[in-house]
This record gives C-alpha cells, sequence and structure tokens, in this order.
C-alpha cells in the first residue's frame, strides 16, 4: 500500500465529510449552498466530458453553456419552499421568473450568437437538466417537506431535515459496504461499465445499507419501513448511477470526470450516486410520507 496516497485520500475524505455535514445540518439556507455550489460543479464537469465525447460541442456559445447552468438553478429555485426567503421575496417566485426569462432568452440567444443552430447541443444541454439540474432541485424540494416524525419519547423529527440525511447516509454506507463485501467474497463481474463493481458487492452493499439504516431508524424511534425503502431505493439507484457516470466517463476516455478531491475525483465522481437515487426518493417521499 502506498501510505502518502493512503493518507492524502483519507485527509480530503474527511475534509469532504466536514463541509458537506455543515451544510446539511446547520440550517436551510447552507443546505442550498452547498447544493447550489454541487450543482454548479456538476454542470462544469458534465460539459466538460461532453466536449469529450462530442468536440463539436466546444462550438456552442457563452449564453448557451452558462445559459443552461443557469435556467437549471433556476429551477432549483423554484423547488424552493417558503422559508426560502429574500427581503420578502421567495426563492420560489424568483425562480419562476427567472426560468421563464431563460426559456424565451435561451432559444433566441442560440439563433443569434451560435456559430450554428444545432439541435444534438440543445438536446445534451436539455439532458443535463434532467440529469443534474432536476435531481438538485428535487433535493432542495425535500428538504423543504413539511410534517414531523414523532418517536415513541415524544422526540419530534422535521420529514425535510431527516430523508435527505437518510439517502445520503444510505449512499455512503452503499458504496462503502459494496467495497468491502466485493473486496472479500466478489467473484462475478457485475457489468463491463465499471470491471471492479462484482454482484456479490453490489448485493451486499444493498443489504447492508438497508439493515444498517433499518437499526438506525429502529434506535432513534422514527418509522423504520420509510428509513428501509428509502435506503434500499437509494442502493439500488445509486448503484445505477455510478454505473452510469462510469459510462459517461468511458466514452470520454478519462478516469475522473474532475479534480475536486485528490485521489477521489470530481463532483460528478462523488454524487453520481445521489443523482439517480434523488428523484426516486423524492417521488415516494411525496406518494408515501408527506
Amino acid at each position: 500500500m502506498n501510505w502518502q496516497v493512503f493518507k492524502t485520500r483519507a485527509l480530503t475524505a474527511l475534509v469532504f465529510v466536514a463541509v458537506m455535514l455543515a451544510g446539511l445540518l446547520w440550517n436551510e439556507w447552507s443546505f442550498f449552498i452547498l447544493f447550489s455550489v454541487i450543482h454548479w460543479g456538476c454542470w462544469i464537469e458534465y460539459q466538460r466530458l461532453l466536449r469529450k465525447i462530442d468536440p463539436s460541442y466546444a462550438s456552442v456559445s457563452f449564453f448557451h453553456e452558462y445559459g443552461v447552468v443557469l435556467a437549471g438553478w433556476s429551477l432549483m429555485l423554484y423547488c424552493a419552499g417558503d422559508e426560502y426567503r429574500m427581503g420578502g421575496i421567495s426563492l420560489h417566485a424568483i425562480g419562476l421568473i427567472t426560468g421563464l426569462i431563460f426559456s424565451l432568452a435561451l432559444p433566441i440567444t442560440e439563433i443569434l450568437f451560435s456559430r450554428q443552430f444545432n439541435l444534438k447541443h440543445i438536446s445534451y444541454s436539455a439532458m443535463g437538466i434532467v440529469y443534474i439540474s432536476l435531481s438538485w432541485a428535487l433535493m432542495i424540494s425535500m428538504r423543504s417537506v413539511d410534517g414531523l416524525w414523532i418517536s415513541a419519547k415524544d422526540d419530534q423529527f422535521e420529514i425535510g431535515r431527516i430523508v435527505p440525511l437518510v439517502v445520503i447516509f444510505s449512499i455512503w454506507i452503499n458504496d462503502t459496504m459494496a467495497y468491502i463485501t466485493g473486496s472479500l467474497i466478489g467473484k462475478t463481474p457485475f457489468s463491463k461499465v465499471s470491471p471492479k463493481k462484482t454482484i456479490e458487492g453490489t448485493i451486499g452493499g444493498a443489504v447492508w445499507c438497508v439493515a444498517a439504516m433499518g437499526l438506525l431508524a429502529y434506535y432513534v424511534r422514527i418509522p423504520v419501513v420509510h428509513v428501509c425503502v428509502i435506503a434500499g431505493i437509494a442502493a439500488i439507484l445509486g448503484t445505477a448511477g455510478d454505473l452510469l457516470e462510469s459510462k459517461l466517463k468511458r466514452m470520454a476516455d478519462v478516469k475522473d470526470s474532475g479534480h475536486l478531491m485528490p485521489g477521489h475525483g470530481g463532483f460528478l465522481d462523488r454524487f453520481d450516486s445521489l443523482l439517480l437515487a434523488t428523484p426516486v426518493v423524492w417521488l415516494y417521499v411525496m406518494v408515501a410520507v408527506k
């Protein structure tokens, strides 16, 4: 083992966890700022991958490149709850107004400033809105959910605070346990896209994820069934998200999407699992939990 590499990875991991926990737990604004930064970082790396996959994407105009990111951020503003207000104006209202502006301005600027009107480039950017911006917008929406889980000890847990933590901790546990299980007993490759993943590791990660989150929910006395379902969704869709990002990197012929954390890759490398899991968890929360 290269101990210098190990120390670098361990140190950056600790910094990453500290920043994440501060953003998640401090208040609703730290949560919004954290995922706004993640949103921008993911978009920068996504567009970088697109330029490697299809070099013609480098020809998109300045207005296209940054306009779609701002349009996606407007979606995050729109999904913010009533507690997000600036000077008496809700972020929801600001997001609605800016979203309408960008929906009109982007097609006009695309026609006026692009060297050529290319539907392929527009489709790439539209996929980014769905893949990145919609996921983080729904994460903000989950943070804004009203309602309480009341434990047998009469402890009150805000659903909007707890559910995002359940999803993120589930992803971390699944990734960790899948790696450990795969290293110990993994023999059968899971996918050609990610040769290091094994079926044994994938199943082990999901089982341990659901079990650990279920025990935690039982201990703090919040609904075990809901937590286990969310953990299961996070484990399954998290693995799918990891494979999707691996496919994009393979198409771009790169090892990491970026260099945010030495030894750990970029924004997409760190949050790929969360990108696919979040929309399905949001749907479950809106239908079964809220």
